[in-house]
């Protein structure tokens, strides 16, 4: 029967959560939030997985989406009773999208011994202060996903390639980090097609295999380019700059340079911004705030705005070039790294 325990957690982990329902202490509510998708999706999944077989998930498993869900459909479908069964598994996908969670406090004043509530709240969490989120902490598992910083990711990538019995060189972690990013959920894309990649009896990913499988192969677009610049990430920009020059058909810098202008006068009217917080930029630039978080915010924490006029005067300088003005040699492959090295030093 699922476990109402009113003490509080002093930390919740994956790891700690796995462990509790191993254990059998099951919550009667998990709401799973945050900036990080992957332990989400793998938490719910575990979940899901260890609380009904999959035939038990024909009858037993009801799936709501937050934009098209009210509250009192999941709380109605929480008191059902399961079939043949342990438990009765609501998950509610895009949690973040409901619009009266505070509703739920009626449920959790008495939850329904037989099930469990699953939210799955992405790319942001619920006021901690709000009595709802008390509640769900106290009784059940309130969750935060935090975006994992690049200097982590080598660990991760050595973690999850452990738990699949291979390992891999440090420099190859490090260069994987580079090429995809703090995305988990592509990072363990990434990773499985490594392991296939792999030579038979081999357990070790080299350098080599990353370059050849991951770095040489991999397709970018210019919105990756602008993340790495933002980011000030000098290797993966030069990486996708070249990658840009083998693939000019898909890639032509006249299409490119109006994207990144803009990206830069946006980033130079952020510094005017009356107030400096993600919601106070976006709505100052009108964008939404999660392209604020992503790149707005951490160019400029990077670039000051003398550096930014300076760089909108060298785009407009190499479009011009790219199209024949004043350039007869340079080939609209060295325009970009001209640039990308002028932005970057």
């Amino acid at each position: 029967m699922a476990s109402y325990n009113s003490s509080k957690k002093p930390s919740v982990t994956p790891e700690s959560i796995v462990r509790d329902v191993r254990a059998g202490n099951i919550r009667p509510v998990y709401y799973l939030m945050g900036e990080e998708g992957y332990y989400i999706d793998k938490i719910s999944e575990f979940l899901i997985d260890n609380l009904l077989t999959k035939e038990e998930q024909d009858f037993n498993l009801v799936t709501f989406f937050g934009a098209d869900a009210e509250i009192e459909q999941i709380i109605m479908a929480a008191k059902a009773f399961p079939m043949g069964a342990k438990y009765t598994v609501v998950l509610v996908k895009e949690a973040q999208a409901l619009s009266d969670l505070d509703k739920f406090e009626f449920y959790l004043k008495q939850p329904q011994s037989t099930s469990v509530v699953i939210f799955c709240h992405m790319n942001g969490k619920i006021d901690r202060r709000l009595k709802v989120a008390a509640m769900i902490e106290k009784g059940g598992v309130l969750y935060e996903s935090s975006k994992v910083k690049d200097g982590q990711l080598p660990v991760f990538i050595k973690d999850y390639l452990k738990r699949k019995g291979c390992t891999i060189e440090p420099e190859a972690a490090v260069l994987m980090g580079e090429f995809v990013g703090p995305d988990l959920n592509r990072m363990a894309g990434e990773l499985e097609k490594l392991i296939l990649s792999l030579p038979k009896g081999e357990k070790n990913i080299q350098i080599s295999l990353v370059k050849t499988h991951v770095g040489e192969t991999k397709e970018f677009g210019i919105f990756e380019l602008q993340d790495a610049l933002a980011q000030k990430n000098a290797i993966m920009a030069l990486k996708i700059a070249k990658f840009f020059d083998k693939n000019p058909k898909a890639n032509p810098i006249q299409k490119n340079l109006p994207v990144l202008f803009k990206f830069f006068s946006n980033l130079m009217l952020a510094y005017y911004s009356p107030e400096k917080t993600e919601r106070g930029i976006a709505a100052w630039l009108g964008v939404n705030e999660w392209q604020v978080k992503k790149s707005i915010l951490p160019a400029m924490r990077n670039y000051n705005g003398v550096k930014v006029m300076k760089i909108l005067s060298k785009i407009r300088e190499i479009d011009a070039r790219s199209k024949g003005v004043g350039n007869t040699n340079t080939s609209n492959g060295e325009l970009m790294d001209e640039l990308m090295n002028f932005i970057l030093y």
